[in-house]
């Protein structure tokens, strides 16, 4: 999951350096990285097993249970539309894109440190 993680945050850096970036640019839409509710949605798939699950005995039969599997989850890049725009058409708020990359810059720390913690644990076990 640390893994993932620091993948997820490198994307969603170069997802807001590129907003940031094109700020001003008329007509660009900003751009996020929906990650996290997917894997919540894998993650949840897996606990919600049916009272009743119906037993297959042909490889053409149809499933009522098939949980997600949260390694299979993969980050997407999500145009904004939604959002308030600019009078040139463009929907980036430089202010808030940057308090996002400190927001994703504390978080990447964080994933690093934890999986530095990780192998630390592993080579204090490991040592003679």
């Amino acid at each position: 999951m640390l893994h993932r993680s620091l993948g997820v945050e490198s994307l969603r850096r170069e997802v807001y350096a590129n907003n940031h970036a094109n700020a001003e640019v008329p007509n660009f839409k900003r751009t996020e990285v929906n990650f996290e509710s997917a894997l919540k949605q894998a993650l949840d798939s897996e606990e919600r097993r049916p009272l009743l699950e119906l037993t297959r005995t042909d490889d053409r039969h149809i499933s009522n249970y098939a949980p997600l599997d949260y390694r299979d989850v993969r980050p997407r890049r999500v145009l904004d539309y939604l959002s308030q725009t600019k009078a040139n058409g463009n929907n980036v708020d430089a202010e808030h894109e940057f308090n996002l990359i400190v927001q994703n810059q504390m978080r990447y720390t964080l994933y690093v440190q934890s999986l530095t913690h990780e192998f630390a644990q592993v080579s204090s076990v490991l040592r003679p």
